[in-house]
């Protein structure tokens, strides 16, 4: 029978673990844990209490704002400004950078963080999540924080995760060592140790990619994906639910591999790219690579990149070590 093991008892097994370590690295996550409880619960009722549909206003990335995004955003903020572990946060929705309010002390860490991925498909109850990345600030201590505190490479993340919202509520987290899953008991509002050191598989059978795109890929990505799902790949199966942090999160317990390459249909010389680094591409090829995954655009592992901007956006393939070799192979001529 599996022990019970809930979020802050592991996280203090973990800090046992690492006898340098300060605590303030665990009382963070512990706050961050109370605003996920507190963004299940909205999303859980949200067609009883109006906060279904769109508030008229674009985020920094050009995005329709929902009300829950709204709702998420406020809540994070509100519970992570005045702790004394943060110096400044970077959101999604923020075009700057988050200031940590005077009155309060400014800590050594810096959260980055997409309050509610996949919120365009709230109305239609598709499952949506929070994504997060902790870093440890680069500026002088007790100090206000600055932007170069948050464009650091996701190598050097102290700790990343994300909460899926779905038929359950899990959070999926590392410090960097294992990737460990906790399913949220509503009972007793308790996130449980449910998941152990993940592993994602060698291969799986799934590809995750927006076909309504293929017109604008280049050629070498459309030859991969008829490939994939051809008898001669075995006949992978199509699975795309259109909000990242469901499909990867299926892809990391399934195997496969999830894509988003960049498209030329707006800038047919550069092209463009969907995915946020800081906020999505990031964290998530964190948490892949230390399930044993694999995450690249295509010519970097993304981990690698050093931000240029808060809302750099990238290219993206993530999944099983030999199902994202596939892809390579296809991107760089060799098949």
């Amino acid at each position: 029978m599996r022990k019970l093991v809930n979020v802050q008892r592991y996280l203090l097994d973990t800090e046992r673990q690492h006898p340098e370590a300060s605590g303030d690295l665990t009382s963070l996550l512990w706050d961050l844990t109370l605003a996920f409880k507190l963004i299940s619960a909205e999303v859980n009722k949200a067609g009883l209490v109006e906060l279904y549909g769109e508030i008229g206003d674009e985020n920094a990335s050009g995005d329709q704002v929902t009300k829950l995004d709204m709702f998420a955003q406020d809540t994070i903020v509100r519970m992570m400004d005045h702790g004394g572990h943060l110096c400044c946060m970077a959101s999604e929705e923020e075009r700057e950078l988050i200031a940590i309010p005077e009155r309060y002390p400014k800590g050594k860490y810096v959260l980055s963080y997409d309050p509610l991925d996949g919120s365009s498909n709230i109305d239609a109850n598709v499952s949506v999540g929070t994504i997060f990345a902790i870093h440890q600030r680069k500026s002088p201590d007790g100090t206000d924080g600055v932007l170069d505190d948050v464009l650091q490479p996701s190598r050097d993340l102290v700790a990343a995760g994300y909460v899926i919202y779905g038929s359950s509520t899990m959070l999926v987290l590392s410090t960097g060592e294992t990737v460990d899953g906790f399913t949220l008991d509503p009972g007793v509002g308790e996130f449980l140790l449910s998941h152990p050191n993940i592993r994602i598989p060698k291969r799986g059978k799934i590809y995750s990619v927006n076909e309504g795109n293929s017109h604008f890929w280049k050629p070498e990505v459309g030859r991969y994906v008829d490939w994939v799902k051809s008898p001669a790949a075995g006949g992978y199966k199509s699975r795309y639910i259109g909000s990242m942090i469901a499909d990867v999160h299926r892809t990391l317990l399934y195997g496969g591999i999830f894509l988003y390459p960049r498209t030329y249909r707006r800038d047919p010389v550069n092209g463009e790219c969907k995915l946020r680094l800081l906020y999505e591409a990031g964290p998530m090829a964190y948490l892949v690579e230390r399930a044993g995954g694999v995450a690249t655009t295509g010519t970097t592992p993304i981990i690698d990149l050093e931000p240029t901007e808060l809302h750099e956006r990238c290219e993206v393939a993530i999944g099983s070590p030999d199902d994202v070799a596939d892809y390579l192979a296809f991107i760089h001529g060799e098949r």
